[in-house]
């Protein structure tokens, strides 16, 4: 008997000894609610990415567990999902997607030496006061609002030059910032917007906008928002007879804008990273998702390279202090990733990073030839 519960306790000691040995990353953004999308985009990415790092012995010799929360793309919510990440003991955190929720859970990183990836916010803020504040451990692994500003604002104003404009955002730290991003860069290319105005997400009822639209003879609107209150908008316009050219950021990478939308979608462009699931270096992560009957579109292939740059940082450092680990990945070599070969700057941005295009068409997107 003696012996037998020797056994025993051994053999739970080195079951807990197994189980502390793992890696924990945590995964953060809006598993429930209007955006669930995009949080659903986020758990299948990084859960293909550590189902595949194990596979291959884990990392130096470690498995990575995963561990979701959900922010509800919800400033207050993130703060909370971000103190209960912190005070679990976890160091990674793939996430969040909102940059309204990004920017205040990033404090509490900050404060407990979390490193903080995020694979969907782009308000230049995040990284910009990180900096400024000597925050190390604040990275993202996709564009930013001026980057994406840069690039659409101009071509919107050679393309729609002597239009008549609007410039729409839903007032969130997104939303705004990514319409005022391409209003500047649209404006110091020689095209005024005539009708500039906030919304309120949430609402069902934007037929006094549609009205305001239609008084004001509007081609073309550039909305920085999500898809629910977009597809809201097209479908009050169609009814008022109301047709112009909505032009959106990448939020509407996703079927939950045509569900929304429907016919009145049609034709509608969104810029996007230039989308990487046609990459060689994605083939294999794809099919084996696609394989589970998941489409991985949008933030998936995204948020699984976070889950890469974080293994291949972990094995550069040696260690998984995140402050060495987020060092050796702005070391100016690249990480490799289901996205491409990315490099991140100093503040810990992307450098170089490129668009596409997109039109919505039948219920399916596409790039369209610039």
């Amino acid at each position: 008997m003696r012996t037998f519960l020797t056994a025993a306790a051994i053999g739970l000691l080195m079951a807990g000894v197994a189980q502390a040995e793992d890696i924990r990353f945590a995964v953060a953004g809006p598993l429930t609610g209007p955006l669930a999308t995009i949080g659903d985009q986020f758990k299948q990415g990084a859960q293909a990415a550590a189902d595949a790092i194990n596979e291959k012995g884990g990392i130096l010799g470690r498995k990575i567990a995963l561990q979701f929360e959900d922010d509800q793309c919800d400033p207050k919510q993130a703060v909370s999902v971000a103190n209960r990440i912190a005070a679990s003991g976890i160091q990674f955190v793939d996430g969040h997607a909102c940059s309204g929720s990004s920017i205040p859970a990033s404090a509490v990183y900050a404060e407990n030496g979390t490193l903080m990836m995020t694979p969907a916010s782009s308000n230049p803020a995040l990284t910009d006061d990180a900096a400024a504040k000597g925050w190390a451990n604040i990275m993202r692994l996709y564009t930013r609002d001026d980057a994406q500003g840069a690039f659409i604002g101009p071509w919107i104003a050679k393309q729609y030059a002597g239009k008549n404009v609007a410039v729409l955002h839903d007032k969130t730290a997104y939303g705004k910032g990514i319409a005022d991003a391409v209003r500047s860069t649209m404006n110091a290319n020689g095209l005024k917007e005539v009708v500039y105005e906030g919304i309120n997400a949430g609402e069902k009822d934007y037929n006094a906008l549609v009205t305001k639209l239609k008084d004001a003879k509007i081609d073309v609107v550039y909305f920085g928002g999500y898809h629910p209150e977009a597809g809201l908008i097209l479908r009050q316009s169609f009814e008022q007879s109301l047709k112009f050219q909505l032009i959106m950021p990448d939020s509407i990478a996703s079927p939950e804008f045509w569900q929304v939308a429907g016919p009145a979608g049609e034709g509608t462009m969104f810029v996007f990273p230039s989308d990487p699931q046609g990459k060689p270096e994605a083939k294999q992560a794809v099919d084996k998702i696609k394989a589970k009957g998941f489409q991985p579109e949008g933030f998936t292939l995204f948020s699984y390279a976070v889950i890469q740059a974080f293994a291949q940082g972990i094995e550069r450092a040696g260690s998984d202090d995140p402050s060495k680990v987020a060092a050796a990945l702005k070391d100016g070599k690249p990480v490799d990733t289901v996205v491409g070969s990315v490099t991140f700057d100093e503040k810990g941005d992307l450098k170089n990073a490129s668009y596409d295009i997109n039109r919505w068409s039948n219920g399916a997107y596409a790039p369209i030839k610039q």
